[in-house]
């Protein structure tokens, strides 16, 4: 075999081959075409059922779908429904808030319109009140100024009564000016109603007591039973009042002695005389000592000083120790004319007006003397300092330091006191007066008045009566009291006023009154 053949045989083999693979890979192709097709049909019939069943599920779902839409659209139609109903009620609401705005504002402007009325209404009250109560003040101011002048008449009718010997008129006149007097707020110690009062309630005593003049009292007891007094003729008494009568006792008697001042020390029983002649006695209850003053020149004037007792002199001051008995002396370079007390510390007044606070007997500071003139007496409290002058006048200075000069006593001031705002003096001229402190008047009421020198007075513990010594030995207590003065008159009143009577001493337009205690509401 030639070349030829064989490159034809090797052709038509590679033909055959090619055929023959060709078949085959047809066939091949084929079945794997076939079993491609019958797993896509596997498949398309799987996805099938897939479909039907979701075709299933989603026509289930639709009528559950058209269901849930059914009830929606009833559910949004009643809701709209409600929405209605509630968009109506929502305007009805409205509607009646605003007519109840509407209605507000006009009640509201009724309001304001009845509270403007209202408030017109008050201010035209308040003015006829104010009117009204200016009315009933001008009228009561009136009445009081008009009662008050008929109480200072009547009292003055009522000391004429007195004189003239109607005692029974006198004291119903007497007591209507106290009546009327204190009913309208007026001064019962008014000259005018206190001197009837003492003339109709004869409320004075005077007993002949001591050979010399009585120079100092000091009250024993708070019921103003029991008084110590001494006299100028070297006599310390004792006296109590019995009803109308004086007991006096003398617990010592030595004409060589004149006493000036007396000191009782009534926890320990023991009395202490100071005597111008420069002896101090001690009275105890079993015996009497006489200790003699030496350095010191008509020693007057005894005033606590810490636990001891200042003697006071003309020229010289001493300290009196209880204990000991003992008396250190210091002579001063002033002429001493009379002392009194200021913050528990001795004063002094020297003949030139000058005065010195004495803190110990080491120490005397001068002060500066608020007045001019010699300082004959001087009391002092919390609110006021006086001062009694040589001439008769007085000077009452207060805290602030405004002076008010008294003036009612022809002769120099033998004693001041306090009792609150009271200031009660006495003098030479032989009267004890009270003053106001508080009151821009300055006359006084004279609570007693005799006819020689007054050198002391002394007070119960109430202020209710005043006891005096004088320069002739006499001992006189005074009942100086208001209520208790006019107490006495009412239970000695036996009668009313006359209608008459009324008419014309009191006034027909007065309402008529009984002043006794029996029988008050029976007009006559």
């Amino acid at each position: 075999m030639n070349k030829k053949e064989i490159i034809s045989c090797a052709a038509i083999g590679v033909v055959l081959t090619g055929s023959v693979l060709a078949g085959f890979t047809g066939w091949y192709g084929s079945e794997k075409r076939n079993a491609q097709l019958q797993t896509e049909l596997a498949e398309l019939r799987r996805q099938e059922r897939i479909s039907a069943v979701k075709k299933s599920v989603s026509q289930q779902m639709e009528e559950i779908a058209n269901e849930q839409k059914v009830i929606s659209d009833e559910q949004r139609e009643e809701a709209m429904q409600q929405t209605k109903i509630a968009n109506e009620l929502r305007e009805r609401s409205e509607e009646e808030r605003h007519n109840a705005i509407i209605a507000q504002q006009i009640a509201i402007a009724s309001e304001r319109k009845a509270l403007d009325a209202l408030d017109q209404a008050e201010q035209q009250r308040k003015i006829a009140e104010h009117q009204r109560i200016l009315a009933e003040l001008s009228k009561r101011t009136t009445d009081t100024l008009s009662f008050i002048s008929l109480g200072r008449s009547l009292g003055s009718m009522a000391i004429t009564q007195y004189h003239i010997g109607n005692q029974e008129l006198s004291d119903l006149l007497t007591y209507a000016a106290y009546h009327f007097t204190r009913k309208y707020g007026g001064d019962v110690y008014d000259p005018s109603i206190y001197q009837p009062l003492s003339l109709a309630s004869q409320s004075k005593s005077e007993w002949d007591v001591h050979e010399g003049a009585i120079t100092n009292t000091k009250m024993l007891t708070k019921d103003g039973k029991n008084i110590l007094t001494v006299s100028s003729y070297g006599e310390i008494q004792r006296h109590q009042k019995k009803g109308d009568k004086l007991v006096s006792k003398t617990l010592f008697f030595d004409k060589r002695y004149d006493f000036r001042n007396v000191f009782p020390d009534m926890d320990k029983n023991i009395i202490y005389a100071l005597s111008r002649t420069g002896h101090l006695v001690i009275r105890a209850m079993t015996d009497t000592k006489i200790l003699e003053i030496k350095g010191i020149t008509n020693p007057t004037k005894m005033s606590p000083l810490g636990k001891n007792t200042l003697i006071i002199g003309e020229d010289a001051i001493g300290l009196f120790d209880p204990v000991t008995e003992k008396i250190k002396v210091r002579h001063v370079d002033f002429h001493i004319v009379s002392s009194g007390s200021n913050n528990r510390n001795p004063l002094l007044f020297d003949d030139k007006g000058n005065m010195y606070e004495v803190k110990s007997l080491d120490e005397i500071v001068t002060k500066e003397s608020p007045v001019t003139g010699q300082i004959i007496s001087y009391a002092s409290n919390k609110h006021y300092k006086a001062f009694g002058m040589n001439d008769g006048n007085i000077y009452l200075i207060n805290n602030n330091g405004v002076v008010k000069k008294f003036i009612g006593h022809r002769s120099r001031i033998t004693k001041l006191r306090f009792d609150g705002n009271s200031l009660y003096s006495s003098s030479l001229d032989g009267t004890v007066n009270m003053w106001d402190a508080t009151k821009d008047r300055t006359e006084p009421v004279t609570l007693y008045s005799g006819n020689c020198w007054i050198l002391h007075f002394s007070f119960d513990i109430g202020v209710n009566h005043l006891w005096v010594g004088n320069q002739k030995g006499h001992l006189a207590e005074a009942l100086v009291s208001i209520p208790t003065m006019a107490d006495m008159v009412q239970k000695r009143l036996e009668r009313n006023f006359t209608q008459s009577e009324w008419n014309y001493y009191i006034g027909a337009n007065v309402p008529y009154e009984s002043f006794t205690n029996v029988g008050k509401e029976d007009k006559p």
